[in-house]
């Protein structure tokens, strides 16, 4: 029980340390500007919800991807079988495969000989199956020419990682400061853009594929005439309304050869027009293409729209020209910087639009850590009233536990969000349960007589075992809620983690060296551990039947369940768009909304249903809008609501819109409903292997009726049923474990001592032992978050009110339900098996536990 000196300094160096690392995010940004910078002076990056800014999710369009590579496959097997001499009927190109008909059967093997001399390998050995780029097959007469898995695969990774580049160049170029990319999944790539209030631009800048190409007219087509085109020709519109061009297919040179792109003014009429120039390959090409076709017109083609059509008058040799059209200065110059960048090898389309107002951000700064300081005050005051001068050093493990999750938060670069906040206050609330639980035992061996050294060691390694499984099952659900969590909830799993995994270091390792060190240096008898007041809120000397209450306690949790099950099926839950799609938007006005001439001018864009709701000032309405057919509609409906507020209210604020397309809301749907269940299967399983079985049935029985009864809350007073939620209801299943692996352990120890002590006695003494410990961690818990929930704002009230809700209900469940349920699951077996070599009966008061 000494304190190791190369412990002790190792303990410091890495105190020191975090501190240290974690002092900028504290500093003024003019103190921090002159900080040295040999010292750490980075600051833990704010999210998008705390600084303002936007969010776009966007989705790589692999189909058409797939289709334009099947195109040009079909290309290059007509031109192999023109070259072998095989005559063969029209190809037909379905989505997935080609279908060539050969019109002479002989020729049959020459045709596969030559179509099979078309595949190349593909990220292996060539020959290997799968790794060959296409498979060619003899059907009835028929040849099918079918990409391989291989193939596509390499094709669509390959199409997302250059389009990461070519966006990461766009928005370099157009000085969008500070962009985050990055990609999500296998098809989609995340884009956060803080500052920009209006994507608009942004996303008509990454939304267009930017392929250019030039093509010749077929002259011998009569745009108005109509009909079917021939064959090889398409019918592109121009660049004003109602023009049709004919433009033959084939391509005579592609923007793939462009070195450089610029605006320029045309010298006659003063328009804007782009300007660009070829590599030395593309110059030589079209010098000879326009030398070799005076007199022909062309057309200069972008995305499957006719930009031009010129006339060539001469020879153009410089490796130089200008397109012009409608332009103006702003759209010549997003022309330019996209084609400077490159064409998107697939095209890219938004499915999740959220945006936060610089004003909003600061106010949710302001009310998160507002709320966040006053819950770690009346944490840090009701520990010194329960423990006096030993909470104190229960709350400098607090202090500490924050100032080093602030620390591991700049190592490791992650970004702080709301709920993240969120998640650092509540990880603070769970993280006095460690101290709690030492601080009880401690007093609880001192009680048996031990002496002060002793029962500080003894109630350390009792309590060990104790942290650790409560922690581990909180754990499990915060790592499932970053695996199925997105965006802003993520910032919550990773604070939460982080606090929890640290608090293990403050208030086991920091807290035991600074107790071990303070009663070795005063040598006192008895550890005592004294209430401010002096007198303690719960007594050590309860005994509550609460055993005589279990068919009460299980009646009326089962009747709150099946009422909460009821108002889940009507009327419901109100699901946000997280889950359901839509449109949300917050709208300052300026002035006092007129609701009825707002949904008057929402109503004429016949967008479904509509729902304003005033909320806060005056000026401030919630606009919400269902959701739209598919993606590029629920985008497209953004601007035109904000076009009709703007109609109605000039000058409106738009403080936050998000929008969530169909596909996006089903998957968070089915991702929402399966992090739960699985969570409910871990902790199954790990109570399972850590208590037997009728502990893991006590436990997940006890788990549903509490998440029922959370569900129920959340219908009953018409809260938000969003992503947050989600996280709500899976860290309340780990605190509500947390809670029960409390009771469990002593109902296990209890059973190796007491051998013949009726069960139910047993369990009720379990409970009084720790009685006191699990009613001053919810409260700590609950303390944490209710300056959260009363004023944390919109942004985290669908997490702090059931938090709250939550805490009461798994700290009464533990013992009026799950406790009740191990009486009627087979404990009393457990037990008889584990008696069998049972001596003689031992009383609580006589019996001392062991080591």
């Amino acid at each position: 029980m000494r304190v190791s000196r190369w412990k002790a300094a190792v303990y410091a160096v890495l105190i020191g340390a975090g501190v240290l690392i974690a002092l900028p995010n504290f500093l003024p940004p003019a103190v921090l500007q002159a900080v040295p910078d040999f010292l750490p002076n980075r600051q833990v990056s704010l999210g998008l919800d705390l600084k303002g800014g936007s969010y776009l999710l966007l989705e790589v369009d692999t189909d058409a991807l797939l289709k334009e590579r099947l195109e040009t496959l079909a290309d290059s097997a007509a031109r192999a079988l023109r070259e072998a001499g095989v005559a063969r009927a029209p190809m037909h190109v379905d989505k997935s495969v080609i279908t060539v008909e050969i019109a002479d059967r002989g020729r049959l093997d020459a045709a596969l000989r030559a179509l099979r001399a078309l595949a190349v390998p593909v990220g292996g050995v060539f020959g290997e199956a799968g790794h060959r780029s296409i498979d060619v097959t003899e059907d009835g007469g028929r040849v099918v020419i079918k990409p391989t898995d291989a193939y596509v695969a390499e094709q669509k990774d390959r199409a997302v990682e250059q389009n990461l580049e070519i966006i990461r160049r766009r928005l370099d170029a157009v000085g969008v400061a500070e962009p985050t990319i990055v990609r999500q999944g296998a098809e989609r790539i995340l884009i956060q853009l803080p500052g920009v209030q209006d994507p608009g631009r942004i996303k008509a800048l990454l939304g267009t594929t930017a392929k250019l190409t030039f093509h010749f007219l077929d002259r011998s087509v009569d745009p108005a005439a109509g009909g079917r085109p021939p064959a090889g020709v398409d019918m592109l519109p121009g660049d004003r309304p109602g023009e049709r061009y004919p433009v033959k297919r084939r391509a005579i040179l592609g923007g793939e050869r462009l070195t450089d792109a610029g605006v320029s003014f045309d010298q006659q009429t003063g328009a804007p027009v782009v300007t660009f120039r070829f590599d030395s390959e593309g110059a030589k090409r079209f010098a000879d293409i326009t030398r070799d076709n005076v007199g022909q017109p062309f057309a200069i083609v972008l995305d499957g729209k006719v930009l031009t059509a010129p006339v060539i008058r001469e020879p153009i040799t410089g490796g130089s020209g200008q397109i012009s059209g409608n332009f103006t200065v702003q759209s010549a110059n997003d022309l330019a910087v996209m084609l400077r960048a490159g064409a998107l090898p697939a095209p890219l389309k938004v499915i999740e639009e959220r945006t936060v107002g610089a004003d909003l951000g600061a106010d949710a700064i302001h009310m998160g850590a507002l709320t966040g300081l006053i819950g770690l005050g009346l944490v840090v005051a009701f520990m010194v009233v329960l423990y006096g001068a030993w909470g104190l050093v229960a709350d400098l493990a607090l202090l500490l536990n924050v100032t080093l999750t602030f620390a591991a938060l700049s190592l490791l670069g992650a970004t702080l969000t709301l709920p993240g906040i969120a998640g650092i206050v509540l990880g603070v609330g769970l993280a006095v349960d460690a101290n709690v639980l030492i601080n009880e035992r401690i007093r609880e061996e001192t009680r048996r007589g031990r002496s002060a050294l002793a029962a500080l060691d003894v109630g350390f390694k009792r309590a060990y075992s104790t942290i650790v499984d409560s922690n581990l099952t909180t754990l499990i659900a915060t790592a499932l809620l970053f695996l199925f969590g997105a965006g802003p909830v993520r910032g919550f799993a990773v604070t939460m983690g982080l606090g929890i995994l640290i608090s293990m270091f403050t208030a086991v390792s920091v807290v035991r060296m600074i107790m071990i060190a303070r009663i070795t240096k005063r040598r006192p008898k008895q550890f005592v551990i004294r209430p401010l007041f002096g007198q303690r809120l719960i007594s050590d000397q309860t005994s509550f039947h609460f055993m005589r209450a279990r068919f009460i306690g299980i009646g009326v949790s089962a009747v709150l369940s099946v009422t909460s099950i009821v108002l889940f099926v009507t009327p419901g839950l109100n699901y946000g768009i997280d889950f359901v799609g839509g449109i949300v938007m917050e709208v300052d006005t300026r002035q006092p909304a007129d609701l009825a001439k707002l949904r008057a001018g929402l109503e004429r864009l016949d967008l479904g249903e509509i729902g304003l709701q005033q909320f806060g000032k005056d000026s401030d309405v919630l606009v919400r809008i269902e959701r739209q057919p598919d993606d590029a509609a629920q985008i497209a409906a953004i601007a035109k609501v904000k076009g009709a507020i703007e109609q109605v209210a000039p000058g409106a604020d738009f403080k936050r819109v998000e929008a969530v397309g169909p596909k996006v809301s089903g998957e968070l749907n089915m991702t929402g409903i399966m992090a739960v269940g699985l969570a409910a299967l871990a902790m199954l399983i790990y109570i399972w292997i850590r208590f037997e079985w009728p502990f893991a049935i006590g436990a997940i029985a006890t788990l549903a009726l509490d998440v029922t009864k959370t569900v129920g809350l959340f219908a009953l007073i018409g809260l938000d049923f969003n992503l947050t939620a989600v996280a709500a209801l899976l860290t309340l299943i780990g605190y509500s474990v947390n809670d029960k692996v409390v009771v469990f352990d002593r109902v296990r120890e209890n059973l190796r001592l007491y051998k013949k002590m009726k069960l139910r006695e047993l369990i009720d003494l379990s409970i009084n032992s720790t009685l006191a410990r699990s009613v001053y961690t919810s409260a700590t818990a609950f303390l944490a978050m209710l300056p959260m929930a009363l004023a944390g704002g919109s942004a985290v009230s669908s997490f702090a009110i059931p938090m709250i809700f939550g805490i009461v209900v798994g700290a009464s469940s533990s013992i009026f339900i799950a406790a009740p349920i191990l009486l009627f699951a087979g404990v009393g077996k457990l037990r008889g098996e584990k008696s069998a070599d049972a001596g003689r009966a031992v009383s609580p008061a006589a019996s001392s536990p062991g080591p």
